[in-house]
Formats: C-alpha cells, sequence, structure tokens
C-alpha cells in the first residue's frame, strides 16, 4: 500500500470530569445557555451524548417542553437512544420511549412517522428521534394542522449539520430559517466536517452571526484518546477489477467496514448483489445466515468463522441487518464486556450507508473502493475507524483505486482519480494536524519560535510573515482555514500536480486565485496576508518532513511513521527519539530553522505526495501518468495540435522517440505537450464510443 499519511498521539486519555463529560462535552455545556449552537466536532467524538447533557438541562431548567433530535437517516438513531448518564455523575439520565423513536424501523419518510411526528407535537411526551426527511415532510404537516407556534419552545437538535444549505431549494435549510426567524425556538447544529462537498454555505452570514460555535479540532480528540494511538491513510492500486486488489488490503483479522463501489463509477462492474457474493467469496466459504441477525457466516481458510453484516442488499432482510447492528455493535452503557462486545460483528460491507454517524466503536480499518469526490464523504468515513476501544492502538483507512493502466482508454480518469486522492490525503493531514497559528518573528524577539498557547494552538513565528492588515483579512486567518485549504485542494490538481510544476504556481498563483474567487474586494494586501497564512498552514507540515528526511530519514518513511534506519544504538544519547507525532515532527523543524515566507513558498506539498504515490508505478506507467497529467492542465487548442501533428510525426521520424514534456528546447515542449492532448482526445472519444 502507499502511505499517504500517518500520525501518531500523545494518548494522554483524558476521561471524563465529575459528570460524565469528556472535554468537549464540557465545552458544549458550558455554553448551554446559548440559545443557538453550533457544534463542529470530528466523527466519533461524542456529539450525541453532549447534545443529550444540553437538551436535559434546557428542558429541566430552561424551561423548554421538548426536543427534536434530526439525523440524516434511521442507522444513525441508535446514537440518541436511552443512555445511562447518571452513574456517571450527571443529574438525569437521557429517555426516549421507543414510540418517539421513528428510527428504529421502517423507511424514512413514512407517513405513519409523519403522523406520529404530528402526534408528538400535540402529546405530553419530551423527546422525539427522527430523520431529515421525517422532519421535513413532518414540518410541513405540521403546519396544516397544528401551526408553527407547535415548534415554540421546543429544542432542535440537526445532526450532521452539512445536509443543510443555504440555498432557497433546500428544503431543510427554509425551514430551518423560518423557525430562526420566528425566535422562539432553541437549535442545536452540528457536524463533523468542516466544509460542505459544493459551493452552497451551510447558513446564510446573517444566521450564521446568532449562532455560537464550540470547535473541536481532530487533533485534540484522538490526543486525548486512552486506547487508540495512531491513524494511518493509504492507496493501494489495483488492475482489472477491484476484486484483484482486494486480498492485498483487505485483513480479516481486522474489524473492517467495507465501502464499494458507487453503481454509476467505473469501479462497479456488476449488479451490487453479485459483487457483496464475490466479496464475501473472497473472504472464505460461506456457511449460512444467522436468522436472528441477519448475518452472513464465513468461514476464513484457517478456520474463523466470521459475521458479515450485507448492508447493500435493500431487500427486507436489511432492516433486521440493520435493526441487529444498532443492537449488537454497541455495548451497554456502563460497564460492559468488551471481549463479547467485539466479536458479535466482524466485517460491515456497506455502499450508501455506514457513513455519517455510524457508530462501531471496534471497527480498526475503513476500506473504501473507488475514489470518493466529496471531501467531506472522506472525512465521514475515515471517522468510521476512529472511535476509541480497548485493545485498538491504531486504525486504517485504505482507498482501493483503480490503476491509469496504459492499455485503458479510461487513462485519464484513472489519472484524475489518482490526483485527487493525492488532494484528499493533504487535506486530511491538515484537518488531523495540530491547531497552528502564524505570526510576524523580528529580529531580537524574546519569544521562542514554537510555543502551545493555553487554549492548545501551537503558535509558530515565521519572518516576512504579512500580518492581517484589517478585521476581516484576520477573522478569514483565524476562522476560514479549513474551508480555504479545502477549496486549495479541491481546484489545485490541474495546474499543480505535474511533476514539473514550480512551487511558486501552487504557493502564490494558485491561492491567490482560490482567495479572489471566495472573497471579493480584498485589498491586494488583505489578499497577500490571507494567501501568506494559507500556504504556511498547507506547507509547514511538508518543510518538518524534509528536514527530518534530510536528517535523519529515508525519503517517504515518514509517511510510515517508522523510526530511521539511520539511527542506531549510538545515536541514541544524541537523539532520544525520532520524531513520531507531527507536534514533534515540528517542533524538531523549526528548533533546526529560520522559518521565513520565502521558505514556504519553496514548497509545493501537492508535489511530494505524487511522489511517494509514483514509487508504486513502473518507468512507463509513470510516463503516461505524467503525459495525461500535463494533458490536463496544458492550454492546448484542437486547431494548434492537429498543426503541430505532421512536426511530431517528421520528429518521431528523425529523432527516433516522441517530444520530451521536459525538454529545455521551448518548441520540442510544446510539440510534447501537443501529443499529450491529442492522445488524452482520443482516450476521451473512446469513452464516449466514437471512432
Amino acid at each position: 500500500m502507499i502511505p499517504m499519511v500517518h500520525v501518531s498521539y500523545g494518548s494522554s486519555g483524558s476521561g471524563t470530569n465529575a459528570m460524565g463529560m469528556r472535554p468537549m462535552q464540557a465545552r458544549v455545556y458550558a455554553a448551554r445557555a446559548a440559545q443557538y449552537l453550533l457544534l463542529k466536532a470530528p466523527p466519533a467524538a461524542g456529539k450525541s451524548r453532549a447534545l443529550m447533557f444540553v437538551a436535559l438541562d434546557k428542558m429541566r431548567h430552561q424551561g423548554l417542553g421538548k426536543t427534536i433530535v434530526c439525523v440524516p437517516e434511521t442507522s444513525i438513531g441508535a446514537s440518541f437512544r436511552s443512555t445511562d448518564l447518571r452513574s456517571g455523575g450527571f443529574e438525569a439520565d437521557w429517555t426516549v420511549e421507543d414510540r418517539w423513536n421513528l428510527c428504529l424501523t421502517g423507511e424514512e419518510a413514512d407517513p405513519q412517522k409523519v403522523r406520529a411526528f404530528t402526534a408528538f407535537l400535540q402529546s405530553d411526551a419530551r423527546v422525539l428521534v427522527c430523520t431529515h426527511a421525517t422532519f421535513r415532510f413532518g414540518f410541513e404537516a405540521a403546519l396544516d394542522t397544528v401551526g408553527v407556534e407547535a415548534f415554540d419552545d421546543c429544542f432542535i437538535a440537526i445532526d450532521e449539520f452539512h445536509h443543510v444549505s443555504a440555498s432557497d431549494n433546500n428544503r431543510l435549510g427554509t425551514y430551518l430559517r423560518q423557525l430562526l426567524a420566528r425566535e422562539k425556538c432553541h437549535v442545536m447544529a452540528m457536524t463533523g466536517s468542516y466544509f460542505r462537498g459544493d459551493a452552497d454555505p451551510v447558513l446564510r452570514p446573517e444566521d450564521e452571526v446568532r449562532f455560537s460555535t464550540i470547535t473541536y479540532s481532530y487533533y485534540e480528540q484522538l490526543e486525548g484518546y486512552e486506547h487508540l494511538k495512531a491513524l494511518a491513510i493509504n492507496y493501494q492500486f489495483y488492475k482489472g477489477n477491484y476484486l484483484n486488489g482486494l486480498p492485498g488490503v483487505l485483513d480479516t483479522t481486522q474489524k473492517t467496514i467495507i465501502h464499494i463501489p458507487h453503481r454509476g463509477s467505473t469501479e462497479a462492474f456488476d449488479t451490487k448483489q453479485n459483487e457483496v457474493g464475490l466479496i464475501m467469496g473472497l473472504i472464505g466459504e460461506y456457511k449460512s445466515r444467522d436468522p436472528e441477525t441477519g448475518f452472513d457466516l464465513i468461514e476464513t481458510p484457517d478456520g474463523r468463522i466470521l459475521k458479515v453484516a450485507d448492508l447493500v442488499d435493500d431487500g427486507p432482510g436489511r432492516d433486521i441487518v440493520k435493526t441487529a447492528l444498532g443492537r449488537e455493535i454497541r455495548g451497554p452503557n456502563g460497564k460492559r464486556d468488551d471481549a463479547a462486545d467485539r466479536a458479535k460483528v466482524d466485517i460491515i460491507i456497506a455502499l450508501g450507508m455506514a457513513k455519517e454517524g455510524f457508530d462501531w466503536v471496534w471497527c480498526e480499518h475503513a476500506l473504501t473502493i473507488g475514489y470518493r469526490s466529496s471531501l467531506t464523504e472522506i472525512v465521514q468515513i475515515i471517522g468510521r475507524a476512529t472511535r476509541d476501544a480497548p485493545g485498538k492502538p491504531k486504525a486504517m483507512f485504505t482507498n482501493l483505486v483503480a490503476e491509469p493502466g496504459v492499455e485503458t482508454g479510461v487513462v485519464t480518469d484513472a489519472v484524475n482519480d489518482m490526483l485527487k486522492a493525492i488532494s484528499g490525503s493533504l487535506l486530511m493531514e491538515q484537518v488531523l494536524a495540530p491547531n497552528f497559528k502564524f505570526y510576524r518573528r523580528e529580529d531580537g524577539d524574546i519569544r521562542q519560535p514554537m510555543e502551545i498557547d493555553g487554549q492548545g494552538n501551537v503558535m509558530i513565528g515565521i519572518k516576512g510573515l504579512v500580518e492581517p492588515p484589517t478585521d476581516r483579512a484576520k477573522e478569514i486567518c483565524e476562522k476560514d482555514m479549513h474551508d480555504l485549504m479545502a477549496a486549495a485542494c479541491q481546484q489545485m490538481d490541474r495546474r499543480v500536480l505535474a511533476p514539473d510544476a514550480a512551487p511558486e504556481v501552487a504557493t502564490q498563483m494558485v491561492l491567490t486565485d482560490i482567495i479572489g474567487r471566495r472573497y471579493e474586494n480584498l485589498s491586494p494586501d488583505e489578499t497577500e496576508s490571507v494567501r501568506q497564512h494559507l500556504a504556511a498552514h498547507m506547507n509547514i507540515l511538508s518543510l518538518a518532513r524534509q528536514e527530518y528526511e534530510r536528517g535523519f530519514g529515508e525519503p517517504g518513511k515518514i509517511f510510515e511513521g517508522q523510526k530511521p534506519e539511520t539511527q542506531g544504538k549510538d545515536d541514541e544519547d544524541k537523539i532520544p527519539e525520532a520524531p513520531n507525532t507531527l507536534l514533534q515532527m515540528v517542533k524538531k523543524f523549526i528548533n533546526v530553522k529560520e522559518v521565513d515566507i520565502e521558505l514556504i513558498d519553496s514548497v509545493n506539498a501537492f508535489k511530494e505526495r505524487f511522489e511517494v504515490a509514483s514509487k508504486k508505478l513502473d518507468s512507463t506507467l509513470l510516463a503516461t501518468v505524467q503525459s495525461a497529467m500535463v494533458a490536463l492542465r496544458v492550454e492546448m487548442t484542437e486547431d494548434e495540435a492537429r498543426t503541430l501533428w505532421p512536426r511530431i510525426k517528421a520528429f518521431r521520424a528523425s529523432e527516433g522517440r516522441e517530444p520530451n514534456l521536459n525538454a529545455a528546447d521551448a518548441l520540442e515542449k510544446r510539440m510534447a505537450e501537443a501529443l499529450a492532448w491529442l492522445k488524452a482526445q482520443k482516450a476521451k472519444r473512446m469513452r464516449e464510443g466514437v471512432l
């Protein structure tokens, strides 16, 4: 496999306070008096229980009569079922009557559930759990029957809030705006993603300013775990169909969620049911189906019986499997039998499910087949494996993607997926990193070049850094870096991922373009300050990794999180330990180097990722990939390419080779770019069936 990210954490095991709250939950509870709360926290951070603490306080001490919890799909409703909170020290338990948990069975927008929704509003019941779809239909029904005032003095919690959009055609967003305008209910919005997958904002600016925001980072979460100490993100190529690559990445001794490809993707090669059957055949010999749980029982070649939950088959048996998973994958509250709970299910195979909010603490490996274009979806899938659990020291995300084979007619698509995977891994490393803050460091500054403030921010001084000249620029630098990095990763691949791309193209030209498109009317000074802070966020880890590799390691080895072989016993007194966390690596780099903005601008982090990935390609395939990459970014018209074609043929005849993309001669280089463009167009016509 290609190791793209390997992050280790200190594992402080910060535990819970006297009321049974983890640090993030305590932070949210401290803000419980706010009418509108927005919680940004990673998957597996404990957002559901944070909501329970706040909801109980709102109903017991703030005069609210009801709580409505909305989740994207029924399987997530299990996270909000009745929960013992008293044993941890809280004043009350969270109780949801089965009749008011509309996620237990059936379709998401069943008419019966809509009727139950309106009945709840007219009843004395306190808590309802439903899907986003049921809430939308129920809201419409309530307007026709009991009126919008039925939501007055309600506490409405929306899980996976990135499903809401400020767009007029997003009904959930439209109904939320109606409730905010009325100002009679309280709202808590929760999301495990820092960004949407499109250009629409989640909230309109005039609405967003009304929310009190609590942000809890991936780094804070994993640093506070007791058991999980490392997270790896890997990619693996396959040839032919994905079954050829699956045995090399699927370890049946690990608790694994397998997400098969979307049906419209090139990776899908059969019906979804047949693909699941073939995957089970790779795991072992099919034995039977457990009638109680619906799990398939498969015997591995070494004699183990694995319990496999099939969430792909959408026939009548899937509700049995979903119900069993809601019951089996989570141990009872309080004391639990870890060994027994861990053994209840071994592998889950899914298509559109088991992503957002899916709670399986024992999951060690999230294995996704086919590239996912949505960065939000990638974050959510990785989050399935990042829950803390006994006997789980490490977790892994693997993306199994098609090798851009020379013989196929889809080489450009495969290269595009490869480049997007590289971009996605870079963004995930930023998401998993500590919260870096940068300031301008002057000569004679008595501060340490790297310090950690009282709020967990890592403060790094950079010489020549342009400080934000206005409040607007300062706010962008402080609050929008995750969104800007997501935009950069989504938009950069065509211009800067080629191996011969100059670093300045990435750090100066492209970042400036992205900032200009996102923020209107920024002055040149404001734009440059934001650009420099964004470049620092994106490149500080790459600079630290390069310094580490120059001094002690082998290029690329830092991705694997290994101690460098160059460090022997004689060195151990001089070097106490190879950096095993991102924070240690950066600290070592900062202590060695005086960091200035020119050094920041000298790095193309995307190129670094490409070099790691390209080690898995042979020379012929690498040349094909590079040619396809050039075709993606070259400004070339059909007229120019056809005009150059006779010259290209003459060059091949006289020189015995094709024009070189890296040639010093400008005309030869342009012929090579035209040839790459023509090859890409031919492949496109083959895909479309045009001869």
